[in-house]
């Protein structure tokens, strides 16, 4: 690691194989503590390469345990986080908006780090125990079209790694990671990120596979689509810039997606929009999210479809069911 140290120090960068190694060894516990938190705070300091993220991914894809959903065509809805804003869970309501309008979701999530609440926090908050059994886990996606994936769980290697970026408390690179190494590695995918840059990445990343994906950023710093302010929309079909116009809805403001102080607060505004008790503003920052996912799964279909799909869905209480049947198989 002192070698990998200097030399990061000194502005250089790392192949693919090295990279991929040198998590496999942090991943390994060949490294202590301070070892690695100087190891991602260099990365804190200076710009992560394509080369570097993408052989990081290889490493902790080669250690997770896999699981294989490929019968159901799952999407994954999955923000990297690491954006500051502390909104509420835009993104697991909208995964379950999009299920409830039938489309298969295997939900990629972990604990917050740099915010107050993670989807994993606002899920054990509710009472959903997070599985690795494939057959449990095949089960609710079967009965409930959702399953909810705990990085942790699958991710065991990370251990190591848990403790020091929660110490930190700031975004590191394995805020990029999170929606590139789902365990079952989904054909489909909605990422949102939190710079443009990174957006670049992912859209060269997933340029390399045989994936549907959309990849987001809003240009106020949001790793969502937030009506907040003009929104970058990466995908198989090319780039546009979209806004809360682009469906139909009025600008909001940032206090308008405040997602808590507490995890339990943040539980509570979960429960209410997805109960379709949500304010205006917050229907529709995840009316437009899951317009733009179901349009991701399905290409074929029109804005206007889409969202009308999606408001179906969260206000004619199809998503607060698909939740409840979830909670129901615990």
């Amino acid at each position: 690691m002192k070698e990998i140290l200097e030399n990061l120090y000194r502005q250089k960068t790392l192949t693919t194989d090295e990279a991929k190694n040198v998590i496999v060894d942090i991943a390994l516990g060949k490294y202590n503590h301070a070892q690695i938190a100087s190891f991602l705070t260099a990365y804190i300091m200076r710009h992560i390469t394509l080369r570097e993220l993408r052989g990081f991914r290889q490493g902790l894809l080669s250690l997770c345990h896999k699981i294989d959903l490929s019968a159901f065509n799952p999407m994954d809805v999955c923000g990297t986080g690491g954006d500051g804003k502390n909104t509420f869970n835009i993104s697991t309501l909208t995964s379950f908006v999009i299920a409830g309008a039938g489309i298969p979701v295997a939900k990629h999530g972990n604990y917050g780090v740099s915010s107050v609440s993670g989807s994993s926090n606002v899920m054990e908050q509710l009472g959903i125990r997070f599985q690795r059994d494939e057959a449990s886990i095949k089960a609710q996606l079967k009965e409930t079209n959702i399953c909810f994936l705990h990085a942790p769980l699958f991710h065991p290697a990370m251990r190591h790694v848990a403790p020091v970026r929660k110490e930190l408390g700031i975004k590191t690179f394995f805020n990029m990671l999170g929606p590139l190494v789902n365990p079952c590695q989904p054909r489909v995918q909605m990422v949102g990120v939190f710079s443009l840059e990174l957006a670049r990445m992912y859209q060269y990343l997933f340029q390399e596979e045989d994936v549907r994906y959309a990849v987001v950023h809003a240009l106020d710093g949001f790793d969502e689509i937030t009506l907040t302010a003009g929104c970058k929309l990466i995908s198989n079909d090319g780039e546009q810039m979209i806004s809360a116009h682009h469906f139909g809805f009025p600008a909001i403001v940032e206090k308008d997606l405040h997602g808590g102080d507490t995890i339990t607060e943040a539980a509570e505004i979960f429960m209410t929009i997805l109960e379709g008790k949500g304010s205006p503003t917050q229907n529709h920052v995840v009316l437009a999210n899951a317009t733009v996912a179901i349009q991701t799964y399905y290409p074929s279909y029109s804005l206007q479809e889409s969202l009308e799909k999606a408001r179906d869905s969260l206000l004619g209480g199809k998503a607060g069911k698909t939740f409840t049947n979830l909670k129901e198989m615990q």
